[in-house]
């Protein structure tokens, strides 16, 4: 049992070690362009799921979402840009989205791990 353990140990070391060269590599853009920076990266996303449904720029948003429970006033802490004129953030789905005040419709959706970005 403690070879078996050290074995395991020993390949997840390697493999550790190998992955993030690998990553790197397959990573860099093959037509010449620059590779995209940490902080010239978008976390702009097109469609996302939330409540067991999948959701894409300019369909309607739940009503759930509509309301003030939902709406995210501290957007800056979050590192999201400023709401769009009668509209507001709110969180579906681990993701931020842009939702028209009027219509419900989805403006925009950045993903969550904007959260994270300095």
């Amino acid at each position: 049992m403690a070879r078996s353990k050290t074995m395991m140990l020993s390949m997840l070391l390697t493999l550790g070690s190998v992955l993030p060269i690998t990553t790197l590599y397959a990573q860099q853009p093959t037509d010449g362009a620059k590779p995209a920076t940490e902080t010239s990266e978008s976390h702009e996303i097109k469609q996302f799921t939330a409540d067991f449904q999948r959701f894409e720029i300019g369909d309607m948003a739940p009503e759930t979402y509509r309301g003030k429970t939902y709406e995210i006033a501290q957007w800056k802490q979050r590192n999201l840009p400023a709401p769009q004129a009668d509209s507001h953030w709110t969180y579906m789905g681990g993701n931020y989205v842009l939702i028209s005040n009027t219509t419900g419709k989805i403006l925009k959706a950045e993903s969550g791990d904007i959260f994270y970005s300095r």
